[in-house]
């Protein structure tokens, strides 16, 4: 059984991505067509993020003593944009880090690893982004090697705080963030998707501060240590009308 997941049928796809993730099975998620292009502010619009579905991240490391806070991922797609949102509940948001390619993982931020090659597992981008967003941006190669010299261009990416940034003492609600990344950016290996077609992904958020910080992630890397970087465990993107 999972804990504190309530099964019911409307929930069904949330339930059963939440599962896998957590019991050694990879996921797989429908990823819909946005009904029309996506306004990147941060803020997620319940009517332009409708047709997505949600996929809350579990937490694979108890060890960890960081809090357990919440986090909803949603993806959409259309004939320009990969469309990426995070819900993040936070009562003490923090980030440090103002500058493209600085280690925004160390900072409230979450992540997107992607591979439109799913049969490559050797190679793979990334996407690390802040509360701040700030963009950390690589081609990662056997998931050690994470090559910053490659830039994502055309990324849109905002973010919305629902709190104060680095003011300890007061207790915040969260932060949202939105990513649209443009598909020239894969044009290399992969074209862009059409329905039916599937790539692999996980998504991830760092949360909080040393020595009390905490990984969670959509699909469990079954690593002992906490370590997002596994792609032969990353999740299926499935690509739908």
């Amino acid at each position: 059984m999972c804990k504190n997941i309530s099964v019911t049928r409307r929930l069904s796809t949330i339930v059963l991505v939440s599962c896998a993730a957590l019991h050694g099975q990879t996921p797989r998620y429908e990823v819909k067509r946005a009904a029309k292009p996506i306004v990147v502010d941060g803020k997620i619009d319940a009517g332009e993020w409708a047709a997505a579905g949600k996929v809350e991240f579990g937490f694979p490391w108890d060890f960890q003593t960081g809090a357990k806070q919440k986090t909803t991922a949603r993806l959409l797609w259309d004939d320009e944009f990969l469309y990426v949102s995070y819900d993040c509940d936070d009562t003490d948001i923090t980030a440090q880090f103002t500058q493209r390619d600085d280690p925004t993982y160390r900072d409230d931020a979450v992540e997107i690893f992607i591979n439109p090659v799913p049969s490559q597992i050797a190679v793979y981008y990334g996407l690390e982004m802040n509360v701040r967003a700030v963009l950390y941006d690589y081609f990662a190669v056997n998931a050690r090697h994470f090559l910053k010299r490659f830039q994502f261009d055309g990324v849109q990416l905002a973010t919305d705080i629902r709190g104060t940034l680095n003011m300890n003492g007061d207790k915040d609600n969260g932060w949202s963030l939105e990513v649209a990344i443009p598909w020239r950016n894969f044009e290399e290996r992969a074209s862009r998707p059409t329905p039916g077609v599937v790539w692999t992904a996980n998504l991830n958020r760092w949360d909080g501060t040393e020595p009390n910080r905490r990984l969670s992630m959509w699909t469990n890397p079954q690593e002992p240590k906490p370590w997002p970087h596994k792609p032969e465990r990353f999740g299926e993107l499935v690509f739908v009308k």
